[in-house]
C-alpha cells in the first residue's frame, strides 16, 4: 500500500475515533471540533499556587479578543489574576484587560449578580459554588452559585472580542439584581495589596433603554509607563444593555447604595437594577470600549445586536477558536497529550489582542484617538523566541495589523514598544532589548506583507544607534518609576564603542549586551531584506562580535563588565537568568559559540553539565532553546533525549500543567514547536532546529491561500530518536528545516528509534 493511501486510512481513523463533547451543553457545541473539546483553560491557574503556576484564568473570549470574561474569585493586581481555582467563592464576572499575570489591570468592569440586599462590596458579595457545577470551555462557561440569602443563581458567558455577552438564572431566589461596578480600590504595585489608589469613573442608568453604562480609568501600571506617556483623557467604557425592564436602580458608592438615582462619579463607584419576578432569566450585554460609552454602544450592535441568544455567541466564538486549532490533526496521541497540546494552542492565539474598535483606536503615546488597525499586549522579550513564529505560521492574516500596530506605537511615542501594556503604551522595564526590531525583521524574512518597510527600517534602525534620554546616569532597573523611554539602555557608554553594557552604569548588563547583539542580527536580517548591503553588514558584524566581549574565558562563562573592562563578578548582570542560561544566549552565533567552548565535543560536555547539574531552568524563556544546542554541534540524539524530558516535566493536562509563567504564549510555543519536532533556535534566521516529534503523526493545514497541507509522520510516541529525515523525497542529514520547506507543504516523514542513533550525532559526550 503506498504511504499516500496509509495516511488516508490515518486520517480516517481519527476522524471516526474522535471523542465527543463532554461537558459543553449541546445547544453551545456546533461546530463539531475534537480539537477544542480537548482544550481545558484550566491549565495553568495552579491550584495549589496562590498566583496560578502559569498565570492563565479561564476565560471566554474568541481569539485575540480585546476583552476576557473571567469569573472573578478575588480582586487581580500586579502578580495576582482574577480567578484562582482554588478559591470557593465567585464575587462576580470580569471582563479584564489584565494582559499576563506580572502585568496589571486596566479599565476593566465587574458584573454582578446577586439576589436580596444589594451588596456592592467585593468582600461581601461573594457566593458559594462548586467546581463540580462548572463548565469550562474556551467560548462558553457556566457555574452554579449559592446565592447570599438563599435560592441559587446559574450564571452563564461568552464573549466577542469587545461584548461580553452573560444570562444570569434566579431559581428560588427574592429581589434578584445585578450591579456594574465601575471603580474599586486599585493596588500599584505587587508588593503590598494594601498600596491603593481609588480611581474615579463615572455610572450613567438609562431605565427606558434598560442600559447601565460607565467608565473607569483604573491603570495599575501606569507608575512604570514613560513620562512622556501621560495617557491623562484615558479611561475604560463600558454599556451594559438588558432584555428585562428595571424594577428600580441606582447607584452604590462607597458601599452606601441610593435608590433612585440615575448617576454618579467617583471611586468604588457601582450601578445597579433589580428585577421585580422571583424567578427569572436576565441577559446582559456588555461592551467594552477605550474611546467612549457612544463606541462602546457601537461595539455592541455590530458583535451582539439585540435579540441574539447567548447560545449564538457561543457558537459563533467556539467557531472562531475551531478555525484555528483544528488545523493541526494529531493520531498517536494519548488524551492527556491531546489536551496539554490544543491548550497550549488556545494559549497562543490570545496575544497580541485587539485594540482597535473598527477602524478607530486610542493611544497612549499621544493620549489620542487615531485611525487605523491596533493591538496591544506585546510581551516582546519572552513571544520572539517562538511565539511569534507560531503566529506567522497559524495566524498570517493577523500578522500586517500587529506589526502595522508597533510602527503607528513608533510614530505616535517616538519608539517601538518594549512592553506595549494595554492601552497602547510602552511599560518598557519589563524587558532588557528591543526585540520589536526581531519581531519585524522575522515577518519581513518570512514574506509577510501589509506593514510600511520603510517606517520598519527607519524604527529599527534608530532602536541600534539612537541611546535612551539620560542614559549615562539612569540605571533602567526592573520596573523602575519616574524614567523615560528605556530602549537601549547602556548604547551610549561603552555597547557602541567596545561592545558590552557597562554593569557599574547599569541593571542587568550581560543580558542586555547578548539581547543587544542578537537585536543587531535582526537589523541586519531586515536590511538583507531591503537591500541595504552596508548597514547590513555593520550590524551582521556588531551582532557577532559584541557577544563574545563578555565572555570570560577564564571561567568560560558569560560575565558583565564594568565600564573600564574588568568583570563585574559571576552573579552580576543577569535576568530572569544566571551564568548558565546566557553562557548559551549567543542564537545568532552558535557555531561562534561552539569555537570559543573548545569545539563540539567539549561544548555538549558543557551542555551535559549543565543539564545534569540542574541549571536548566525551562520555567523562564532564557532557557528555552538550550536544549536544541545539541543538535547544532553534531550531537542530536543529545537533544532528543533532552526535549522528551523537559516536555515531560514541564507540561500536562492539571491545573498546574505549566511549570512556569504562560508568558503571553512563549511557553506554550516551545511545547507545540517541540510536539511537531523542530524549533526556531534563532527566530530570525528562517530556519528551524531539528528536535523530536511526540506523535505518530500531525497532519498541518496552513492557513495560506495555496491550501497545501504538511504531514509530519514519525510513530514516534516511545522512540524518540530520529534514525534518519525525508523531506518531500530529500534526505535530510544536517538538522535543519528551513522556513520555505515548512510552509510548502508535502511529507516530512521521519524514521524514529527507541535507542539513540548516528544521525546528526557524530559526537557523544566523553569524545
Amino acid at each position: 500500500m503506498s504511504v499516500r493511501a496509509l495516511l488516508a486510512l490515518a486520517v480516517l481513523s481519527c476522524l471516526l475515533s474522535a471523542a465527543a463533547p463532554k461537558d459543553v451543553p449541546s445547544a453551545f457545541q456546533s461546530p463539531y471540533s475534537d480539537a477544542v473539546d480537548h482544550v481545558n483553560p484550566l491549565i495553568g491557574n495552579g491550584g495549589e499556587s496562590p498566583n496560578g503556576s502559569g498565570g492563565m484564568i479561564p476565560s471566554t473570549a474568541p481569539p485575540f479578543a480585546m476583552t476576557r470574561w473571567v469569573a472573578q474569585t478575588r480582586q487581580n493586581y500586579v502578580s495576582v489574576t482574577p480567578y484562582n481555582h482554588s478559591e470557593t467563592s465567585i464575587h462576580g464576572f470580569q471582563g479584564t484587560h489584565q494582559p499576563a499575570i506580572w502585568m496589571g489591570e486596566s479599565g476593566q468592569v465587574v458584573v454582578v449578580p446577586g439576589a436580596g440586599k444589594v451588596l456592592p462590596k467585593f468582600e461581601d458579595r461573594g457566593m458559594q459554588f462548586s467546581h463540580d457545577n462548572e463548565v469550562v470551555s474556551p467560548s462558553y462557561y457556566s457555574v452554579e452559585l449559592n446565592a447570599i440569602e438563599g435560592g441559587k443563581i446559574l450564571a452563564e458567558q461568552s464573549a466577542t472580542s469587545r461584548v461580553g455577552h452573560l444570562r444570569f438564572t434566579f431559581k428560588g431566589t427574592s429581589a434578584p439584581y445585578v450591579l456594574l461596578e465601575a471603580t474599586r480600590g486599585s493596588v500599584i504595585g505587587s508588593n503590598n495589596p494594601n498600596n491603593l489608589t481609588y480611581p474615579e469613573g463615572s455610572v450613567v442608568i438609562n431605565p427606558e433603554t434598560r442600559e447601565i453604562c460607565g467608565s473607569n480609568p483604573e491603570r495599575q501600571d501606569y507608575i512604570i509607563a514613560p513620562l512622556t506617556t501621560p495617557a491623562k483623557k484615558w479611561s475604560g467604557y463600558f454599556c451594559a444593555r438588558f432584555d428585562q425592564p428595571f424594577a428600580s436602580y441606582g447607584v452604590a458608592q462607597n458601599g452606601t447604595v441610593s435608590q433612585g438615582q440615575t448617576s454618579g462619579n467617583g471611586s468604588l463607584l457601582s450601578g445597579y437594577a433589580t428585577f421585580g419576578s422571583t424567578n427569572l432569566q436576565v441577559n446582559a450585554r456588555v461592551a467594552v470600549s477605550f474611546i467612549s460609552i457612544d463606541q462602546a454602544r457601537v461595539n455592541l450592535e455590530k458583535e451582539i445586536p439585540d435579540g441574539r441568544h447567548l447560545e449564538e455567541t457561543a457558537r459563533q466564538t467556539r467557531a472562531a477558536w475551531a478555525e484555528k486549532l483544528d488545523r493541526i490533526m494529531l493520531m498517536g496521541a494519548t488524551t492527556d497529550q491531546k489536551v496539554t497540546f490544543y491548550t497550549a494552542f488556545f494559549h497562543t492565539l490570545q496575544y497580541p489582542y485587539e485594540q482597535d474598535e473598527y477602524g478607530k483606536y486610542y493611544s497612549g503615546y499621544d493620549d489620542s484617538v487615531h485611525e487605523g488597525v491596533s493591538y496591544t499586549g506585546y510581551s516582546n522579550w519572552d513571544t520572539f523566541r517562538a511565539e511569534w513564529a507560531w503566529l506567522i505560521l497559524f495566524a498570517p492574516e493577523r500578522i500586517p495589523g500587529m506589526v502595522q500596530s508597533m510602527l503607528q506605537d513608533y510614530k505616535e511615542g517616538g519608539w517601538l514598544p518594549m512592553w506595549k501594556n494595554v492601552i497602547g503604551e510602552d511599560s518598557a522595564y519589563e524587558s532588557v532589548g528591543t526585540h520589536a526590531d526581531s519581531l519585524v525583521a522575522e515577518a519581513a524574512l518570512k514574506g509577510i506583507k501589509g506593514f510600511d518597510l520603510d517606517t520598519a527600517w527607519e524604527a529599527v534602525y534608530k532602536d541600534a544607534t539612537v541611546p535612551p534620554l539620560l542614559d549615562n546616569t539612569t540605571v533602567y532597573g526592573d520596573r523602575q518609576e519616574g524614567v523615560n523611554y528605556e530602549v537601549r539602555a547602556g548604547l551610549s557608554s561603552v555597547y557602541a564603542q567596545n561592545g558590552w553594557v557597562a554593569d557599574d552604569i547599569h541593571s542587568e548588563s550581560a543580558s542586555r549586551t547578548l539581547d543587544y547583539s542578537y537585536d543587531d542580527f535582526a537589523v541586519s536580517v531586515l536590511a538583507g531584506v531591503l537591500g541595504k548591503t552596508d548597514e547590513q553588514a555593520f550590524f551582521l558584524n556588531r551582532s557577532m562580535i559584541n557577544p563574545f566581549t563578555i565572555f570570560n574565558p577564564a571561567t568560560g562563562f558569560m560575565e558583565a563588565r564594568k565600564a573600564n573592562g574588568s568583570w563585574a563578578g559571576p552573579t552580576r548582570g543577569f535576568t530572569e537568568g544566571d551564568k548558565w542560561a546566557y553562557t548559551f544566549d549567543v542564537v545568532q552565533d552558535i557555531p561562534g559559540l561552539v569555537a570559543h567552548k573548545g569545539g563540539n565535543a567539549s561544548f555538549v560536555e558543557f551542555l551535559d553539565e549543565h543539564f545534569d547539574g540542574g541549571h536548566n531552568d525551562h520555567t523562564n524563556e532564557p532557557s528555552h532553546h538550550i536544549p536544541y544546542l545539541y543538535s547544532m554541534a553534531n550531537a542530536a540524539s543529545k537533544s532528543q533525549a533532552r526535549i522528551r524530558q523537559i516536555a515531560e516535566s514541564n507540561y500536562n493536562s492539571s491545573i498546574n500543567g505549566l511549570s512556569g509563567n504562560e508568558d503571553c504564549g512563549q511557553m506554550s510555543a516551545w511545547y507545540l514547536f517541540s510536539a511537531l519536532g523542530f524549533y526556531p533556535v534563532s527566530p530570525v534566521s528562517g530556519e528551524y532546529v531539528v528536535g523530536t516529534p511526540f506523535f505518530d503523526m500531525a497532519i498541518v493545514d496552513f492557513p495560506s491561500a495555496e491550501k497545501k497541507l504538511l504531514v509530519l509522520s514519525a510513530g514516534a510516541p516511545s522512540r524518540p530518536y530520529i534514525r534518519s529525515l525525508d523531506i518531500n523525497g530529500r534526505n535530510v542529514e544536517e538538522p535543519v528545516i528551513t522556513h520555505e520547506e515548512l510552509v510548502k507543504g508535502g511529507l516530512f516523514l521521519f524514521e524514529m528509534s527507541d535507542s539513540p542513533q548516528a544521525w546528526s550525532s557524530g559526537v557523544t559526550a566523553g569524545n
